[in-house]
């Protein structure tokens, strides 16, 4: 196999000592590769530059598209930029895939036979990181999730699930409550699971879900979820799992893949040669099945297996009674590549096949008919004790002959008409006007909008309210009708 060229970063920390130990281990086992090494990290944002990486850095990435990372030290204080997100998102590594597997009784754990894949979505959801601060009361956050990003993600998770010999895929949402953003996500995952008869599917709401996770990891395989719950739920299943220092990470994308250990630099233990290569190696031999180079992966993951069983362990899993051996850096090193090509016989014998990247292809859209039906517009108003009766009376008097009051709410709630007078009303308003006619123009809204500022009414932000093929694609504020 002609070698391939990746990308290397010794990070900080401890990066340097487990990044030279995987090195080594990859190379004894017969990893067909060639390192370009760049500089990210503390060093370079200490230089002055606030992302951690610098431009030439950039050119090396996207020349060899491949990216082993050693944990980094982002510096405390404001301005400084998380490479991981500068990366994921610059790349579009939309699919962070992150196994935790239980290596019971070597590290302790409730659940020895836990073995699960959170698939999380990695570049769209409130991580988008789109805020506004609209008043002075509030601050709103977007949560962006889009049809090619939903179906993206979950069409990798069945995809892994196939090429990894796994039989079930779960959904987790929180649907039930944002039945527009996450209600995409959960209905595109139902569609796409009826293209994989042979897997298995379920899904959960995301807070009955996450317990479920916690007190019964082992009833789950594959987990495919949205990016803020994907984050939490990995953490949940890494600490869980006892193992958060040997699980290894993949941010994968179309034709950009970067690999990494889960845990961080640890500055505390830097340099004492203790710390456990496990995790960044994890991360290692999953890029080396994105490569193709499988077989290389299987044998490295035996001989860790093996190791594991022979009781040679660092630091921060050994038991006394358990472990036979205590090693650093160095001897757990010695002692992984001593048992290449050596099987386990407690831990089952991993099998890889020398498997392709996974590609996503997604289905053509069919095209939508969107008929502009109404605008809410958000006021930020403080005025007269906060009465939205009297705020009423002002935006009816507002309103024209194509766009007429409708409902005003207040943090979801409606507030006028008829609102609850024990309902709390902050400075943030929304005043929604509705089209008398079947479809209202842009030109409908301007001269809305020119009669509310000439009533002097501060408005702070528009929506446009949709109907999509004739279904309602906006929510109602609750009690409205």
């Amino acid at each position: 196999m002609e070698k391939r060229n990746i990308t290397i970063a010794y990070g900080d920390g401890i990066g340097p000592e487990i990044m030279k130990s995987t090195m080594a281990i990859m190379e004894a086992a017969g990893a067909q590769l060639n390192y370009d090494e760049i500089k990210v990290g503390e060093q370079v944002y200490l230089s002055g530059n606030q992302s951690g990486i610098s431009d030439e850095s950039w050119d090396t990435l996207r020349k060899n598209k491949i990216f082993l990372k050693a944990p980094i030290t982002t510096p405390q204080g404001g301005g400084y930029k998380s490479l991981n997100v500068t990366i994921r998102k610059s790349f579009g590594l939309y699919s962070n895939v992150r196994p935790s597997k239980a290596y019971s009784p070597y590290v302790t754990t409730h659940f020895p036979k836990m073995d699960l894949v959170v698939v999380r979505e990695n570049e769209e959801d409130l991580y988008a990181g789109i805020e506004h601060q609209q008043t002075p009361e509030v601050v709103q956050c977007i949560k962006l999730i889009s049809r090619p990003g939903s179906e993206k993600i979950i069409r990798y998770a069945f995809e892994y699930a196939i090429a990894n010999n796994r039989k079930h895929v779960t959904c987790m949402t929180k649907d039930n409550i944002m039945k527009h953003a996450d209600g995409l996500f959960h209905s595109i995952f139902k569609e796409v699971a009826k293209e994989y008869p042979e897997i298995t599917s379920d899904h959960y709401i995301i807070d009955i879900g996450s317990a479920r996770l916690a007190n019964d990891p082992e009833r789950f395989d594959v987990v495919v979820t949205l990016n803020l719950y994907g984050d939490i739920l990995s953490d949940i299943a890494s600490d869980i799992s006892g193992s958060v220092g040997l699980g290894g990470s993949a941010n994968i994308g179309d034709d950009f893949a970067m690999f990494e250990a889960i845990h961080g630099s640890a500055p505390d233990i830097a340099g004492q040669g203790i710390a456990n290569p496990a995790g960044l190696l994890n991360g290692a031999c999953m890029m080396l099945v994105h490569l193709g180079q499988g077989a290389v992966a299987a044998k490295i993951q035996n001989a860790l297996f093996k190791t594991l069983e022979d009781g040679i362990h660092t630091g921060d899993i050994y038991q006394e009674g358990l472990s036979t051996e205590r090693v650093g850096t160095d001897g757990f090193t010695r002692a992984m590549i001593e048992r290449l090509g050596q099987n386990p016989t407690k831990f089952p014998v991993v099998e890889l096949s020398e498997a392709k990247p996974i590609s996503i292809k997604l289905k053509p859209y069919a095209p939508v008919k969107k008929d502009l039906v109404g605008v809410d517009v958000f006021l930020n108003y403080d005025e007269d004790g906060r009465d939205p009766d009297g705020l009423g009376a002002k935006m009816e008097a507002t309103s024209t002959e194509n766009l007429k009051l409708k409902v005003i709410s207040n943090r979801g709630v409606q507030v006028y008409p008829n609102g609850k007078p024990e309902t709390f009303k902050s400075d943030h308003w929304i005043v929604r006007f509705m089209g008398t006619k079947e479809t209202i123009s842009h030109a409908d809204i301007i001269e809305l909008l020119g009669s509310i500022s000439n009533a002097g009414m501060d408005f702070i932000k528009i929506e446009n309210l949709y109907f999509m093929d004739g279904e309602r694609a906006f929510t109602l504020a609750q009690g409205e009708k």
